[in-house]
């Protein structure tokens, strides 16, 4: 079955996975359903790329920060350079500021403190320019939503592992809830009570590409062509059709991210 309005939420076609054929699958994305997507830079040179795209492309839109596990040493190596990019948002078709957040799960990321000052300087950043936040939470859930609750900032918590407890949480501070393909995973448990919870107009659809296949494409890589098969699951968990979903996600991303056309 065909799908139509899919916004793909946080991707990142920057990457490097796709430098062998990036022009082609981009090119073919239009005809498969996808009407709009954000590019999400991880690293400044994730950022530039992503800018480069959305200039590129009338579908896509910037999303420029710094992951977690890209922070380095010290801001002064990344902060300077990063607000110059937002000082011309507009014309570098900056939709949000990310992919930003915590990340804990491996031992050897930067120190826990380090990366809540990071994640703290662009959320300020980010209110600062009026944009709304892409969020990374991994493992560190008490923490992030402790900096989201101190900074209240615009936007949505990506690929989203927390319980229906801290998503409550979340909506409270008026942000939206990214879900893609860990919904298909065979453990997916949180993420589809979460699917089943969450209000229909603060759910976005995203994919993580070239990262996070879904059931079926497990092992291949992902592109925004793929969320349909999440959009089924979330849509059974819901009693609805994956159309109402990807249509719900597209309204609510054209919303949050302020892209009309």
């Amino acid at each position: 079955m065909s799908y139509t309005h899919i916004f793909d939420s946080h991707a990142h076609y920057d990457d490097e996975a796709f430098d062998k054929d990036r022009k082609a699958v981009l090119a073919e994305l239009p005809q498969k359903g996808i009407c709009h997507l954000i590019d999400c830079g991880a690293s400044l040179d994730g950022c530039k790329k992503a800018i480069t795209l959305a200039n590129q492309y009338s579908f896509i839109h910037a999303a420029v920060g710094i992951h977690p596990e890209e922070i380095g040493d010290s801001q002064t190596e990344w902060l300077p350079n990063l607000e110059q990019m937002l000082q011309h948002k507009e014309e570098n078709k900056i939709a949000a500021v990310g992919e930003i957040g915590l990340d804990y799960h491996f031992p050897e990321n930067p120190p826990r403190e380090k990366q809540k000052a990071a994640f703290a300087a662009q959320l300020k950043l980010a209110s600062h320019y009026g944009l709304p936040v892409i969020i990374h939470d991994r493992e560190a859930h008490a923490d992030t939503l402790e900096l989201l609750q101190q900074y209240h900032p615009r936007g949505v918590v990506h690929c989203f592992s927390g319980s229906v407890e801290m998503m409550r949480e979340v909506l409270k501070l008026g942000m939206y809830i990214g879900l893609g393909g860990a919904v298909t995973f065979k453990n997916a448990k949180k993420p589809l009570q979460v699917a089943a919870a969450v209000p229909l107009d603060r759910l976005l659809n995203e994919t993580d590409c070239p990262y996070m296949a879904p059931v079926p494409c497990r092992g291949q890589r992902c592109d925004s062509s793929m969320i349909p098969h999440s959009a089924e699951v979330i849509a059974a968990a819901r009693g609805i059709s994956a159309q109402e979903v990807l249509d719900a996600g597209c309204k609510n991303a054209q919303e949050l991210f302020g892209i009309t056309q």
